[in-house]
């Protein structure tokens, strides 16, 4: 296992960070079995796990918790908020008055004293990033969390809040954590060198694209049951050709790419994690197995590491800075989404 900096905080992660999205009701409601993956990531040499309140509204936390109990002072946990976490409107965002609610409620599942990697889960349009960035300078000062990050903000929020830091005196954002694959690469356009001039880590979500990087998705072939695609994982839309002609291309892709891989002597899988570790700005890849054989296979080629032949393969079918399908993004801008907000005497 490679051991990285994360950014300028001095910590060394490792190049795996374990995701625990899949822990709990929406992946594996097994604890026990999460808690034996935890462990047979641990002792593979990670030493950096990621998971955030509302995955599986907060089960996720609470298996981190016990899967760490006697092992909590040898991995950096980084966890997250923002997202609806009740039925009171103010049980959200990036506002004072939930941050310390929801920071107290995180250290109780995870069954913990102190957060190192604190971070804001997306963009909250509505309240001064200063009030964001001032509650968190709070909380670092306190001892309840050590770092601050963010996940999938634009370039120039990322740099609005380094500002806002370095004239009012808080606490800096230390990392981001945006999603990266062969299919999504337009961070590389502004997200990544941002990340690199402000000293910041970078660990990245979604290397296998869902599963279309897996290789477990073919043309002619109906998804594998229990798989993202048969279920379809967060909308119809992502997986269905019918209603998206990206799919159809991704399709086409992943047999292209498995052709590279096979020429490489490497598994598809083995070769979406090692891309993206492949840029000079990232730090950790995310690997995020709901069940134990794919964590098993994502640890079998951490020692991967890609020629300068495989990469220009790569780059002549997914040309760096472009997304095969938009919607992977995840991030709606709510001046674009909001037909007001872009027209005008409508």
């Amino acid at each position: 296992m490679e051991y990285r900096l994360l950014g300028d905080t001095g910590i060394r992660v490792s190049s795996y960070c374990l995701g625990a999205m899949m822990f709990g009701e929406v992946g594996n409601p097994d604890h026990d079995e999460c808690i034996r993956m935890t462990h047979r990531a641990l002792d593979a040499g990670v030493n950096f796990i990621d998971t955030a309140d509302r995955y599986s509204m907060g089960e996720s936390e609470v298996i981190v918790g016990k899967a760490l109990k006697n092992r909590r002072d040898d991995v950096v946990i980084a966890t997250k908020f923002h997202g609806p976490m009740g039925p009171d409107r103010n049980q959200q965002g990036g506002s004072r008055r939930w941050i310390v609610r929801a920071v107290e409620d995180s250290l109780r599942r995870l069954d913990t004293d102190r957060i190192d990697l604190y971070q804001h889960h997306r963009p909250d349009w509505d309240t001064d990033p200063e009030e964001t960035l001032s509650a968190l300078t709070d909380l670092v000062r306190q001892g309840k969390i050590r770092s601050i990050g963010t996940s999938t903000f634009p370039a120039e929020r990322i740099v609005e809040m380094q500002w806002i830091s370095q004239r009012r005196g808080l606490e800096r954002v230390r990392c981001e954590q945006p999603p990266y694959s062969i299919f999504v690469r337009s961070i590389e356009r502004a997200v990544l060198p941002t990340c690199a001039r402000y000293g910041m880590g970078v660990i990245v979500w979604s290397p296998l694209n869902g599963g279309w990087l897996a290789g477990r998705y073919r043309k002619g072939e109906q998804p594998p049951e229990g798989s993202r695609a048969a279920r379809r994982f967060v909308s119809r839309k992502r997986w269905s050709e019918e209603m998206n002609p990206a799919v159809g291309r991704k399709l086409d892709l992943v047999e292209e790419l498995r052709f590279i891989a096979d020429g490489a002597g490497i598994t598809l899988s083995h070769l979406a994690h090692a891309f993206v570790l492949e840029h000079p700005a990232v730090t950790s890849a995310i690997i995020g197995p709901r069940i134990p054989e794919q964590l098993d296979d994502a640890l079998a080629g951490v020692d991967v590491r890609l020629s300068a032949d495989v990469l220009d393969a790569i780059d002549g079918l997914c040309p760096p800075g472009s997304d095969v399908d938009p919607g992977d993004m995840v991030l709606m801008l709510p001046w674009m989404a909001v037909s007001e907000r872009r027209r005008r005497g409508v």
